[in-house]
Parts: C-alpha cells; sequence; structure tokens
C-alpha cells in the first residue's frame, strides 16, 4: 500500500487538466483498461506530449545506456517497453539515444497507443520525432502485456522495460503480475535484461521476482530520489 499511496502523491502532482483523473484511481482498479483510457484521453497542456508516472528517459538513462552499449552486438539491440502508455521512455530511447535502437512500445489502451503514433508521426501539426541514431526505429502496438504472443517471438529482446506496469496490474491480483513477468522473461533473449521500475519496496518486490524467475538472477539498483521519492530498478538477467 506504500508504493500505492506515493503513486497517487505523483499523481496529484499531475498537469492541471489530469488532476480529477488522478485523483480518481484511489478507488480505481489499476489493471482496468477503462481508467488507463480516461487517463490517456485527458488534454495535454501547452507543449507537454508525454506523461511519466515515476520518472522520464532522463532519469533513467544512466541505467539503459551501458546496457544498451552491451547490446549493440545484436544491432539494433532491441526494445520493449511493456504497459508504455504515455511516457518518454520510448520516445526519449528513440530520439536521444546514441546507439542503433529498434523500441517497441506496447499498452493495452488504444488511446494511448495512437497518441503516441501520432506523436512520433507529427500529427495534429506538430514535427515527427527524428532518431538519436539514422538506423533506429520506433513502433508502438496495442497488445496486453500478459499476452504479447501477437506481437513478439520468444527471445526476440536485449532489452524489456516495464515501468510501473507490475505495480498497476497487481493491483487486480498477483496471478495476473506473474503472468505480466512470464511474458517479459519469454521474450527476453539468454543474454537479455528485464528492468522493472517501481517504488515498491525491495523487501516486497524481491520474493516475488525471485518466485517468478526462477533460472534468472534478480539484483536491486537504487533511483533517485527524484521529486523526494526513492525508486527501485529490479533488474532480471540470465544466470551465468
Amino acid at each position: 500500500m506504500a508504493a500505492l499511496r506515493r503513486t497517487l502523491h505523483l499523481a496529484s502532482l499531475a498537469a492541471g487538466t489530469r488532476r480529477t483523473v488522478a485523483g480518481s484511481l484511489a478507488g480505481s482498479c489499476l489493471a482496468d483498461r477503462s481508467l488507463w483510457d480516461k487517463l490517456h484521453a485527458q488534454p495535454r497542456q501547452g507543449s507537454v506530449r508525454t506523461f511519466d508516472w515515476f520518472f522520464g528517459y532522463e532519469e533513467a538513462q544512466g541505467l539503459l545506456l551501458p546496457l544498451l552499449e552491451k547490446a549493440r552486438a545484436a544491432c539494433p539491440a532491441r526494445v520493449l517497453d511493456v504497459g508504455c502508455g504515455t511516457s518518454s521512455l520510448c520516445t526519449g530511447l528513440y530520439t536521444k539515444c546514441p546507439h542503433p535502437v529498434d523500441v517497441l512500445g506496447v499498452d493495452f489502451s488504444p488511446v494511448a497507443v495512437a497518441h503516441m503514433n501520432s506523436l512520433l508521426e507529427g500529427g495534429q501539426g506538430q514535427t515527427p520525432l527524428c532518431p538519436g541514431h539514422p538506423d533506429s526505429s520506433l513502433h508502438f502496438v496495442q497488445a496486453d502485456g500478459q499476452n504479447l504472443q501477437p506481437v513478439a517471438s520468444s527471445g526476440s529482446f536485449q532489452l524489456v522495460l516495464d515501468k510501473g506496469t507490475w505495480d498497476a496490474v497487481a493491483r487486480g491480483g498477483l496471478p495476473g503480475a506473474y503472468q505480466l513477468l512470464a511474458e517479459c522473461l519469454r521474450v527476453l533473449s539468454p543474454q537479455g535484461t528485464l528492468i522493472q521500475f517501481s517504488d515498491e519496496d525491495p523487501d516486497v518486490r524481491v520474493p516475488c521476482l525471485e518466485k517468478g524467475s526462477q533460472g534468472w538472477t534478480v539484483t536491486v539498483q537504487e533511483l533517485g530520489p527524484f521529486r523526494g521519492i526513492t525508486y527501485f530498478a529490479y533488474v532480471i538477467q540470465g544466470s551465468d
């Protein structure tokens, strides 16, 4: 519950047009797609075109770039962001990563996917996004993280990112969260890395991850504090 309270605190700091919707999260199931459709449909103020619950690409790049440097043998490294929403994680990787990356953002909200595709393509009079490396690519697809079969084959990604998606799915029950984890590990290459970003304490999250990822190694890195909140990167990699 501490993690949920911190998430709701972040929601209260969101732009004014989103405060009403974000405030309603306290009485809602965060695994409910209609809730996220409503949230992502809210208008954005000014030039802000993405929305990050915890933090964005700028805060995560120090962890991500060294991993992508090591994965350059794939050329481009394939990156999957599960439950991407309208976060800046995918767009930041695409526009700012100096290494070639093939980024796929998936979300079960068609509203979020439509917004991100519009952002990518320069819809509504905006300038299309430009890649940070000429060989980089970015795609957004509607898909359920608990069933990635339609969009991702086994072992096809060098890096899989989950920023708050486990947290949301777990509100609907841990079986759904374990299914999400199983799918992330299925599509991850044997030498790849899965990172869950969360504000949930390690003494709660790590036993769950160790249970659901037997044969993989789970480590924790502390991030932040950002806006007064400490976050954690739960890093899951193949055992040597």
